[in-house]
């Protein structure tokens, strides 16, 4: 099973993995950036996997540039929490 199909595994995912690159001492503007390229990667290259995937991928077309980096942002603020934080 892809961490694309079940939301909560996504969120776990990206979660993780922002923990990984904030102990490597990434910045939180990089972070955010990433966030961004993730996003737009996302949008425009993966079928969404479920109907949150699908929400984001609708508001991520209709946004602006300044959207999209805000929606990037508040993903990362989204899995802070999630994941293994060791």
């Amino acid at each position: 099973m892809s961490v694309l199909e079940n939301f909560d595994s996504w969120k776990d995912f990206l979660g993780d993995r922002l923990h990984q690159a904030q102990g490597q001492g990434m910045s939180d503007r990089a972070v955010n950036e990433l966030a961004f390229e993730i996003g737009n990667y996302l949008a425009t290259q993966v079928d969404a996997q479920n109907d949150q995937e699908t929400i984001l991928r609708e508001l991520w077309n209709v946004a602006d540039d300044h959207e999209q980096h805000a929606i990037a942002k508040m993903m990362v603020k989204l899995v802070q929490n999630e994941g293994n934080q060791a």
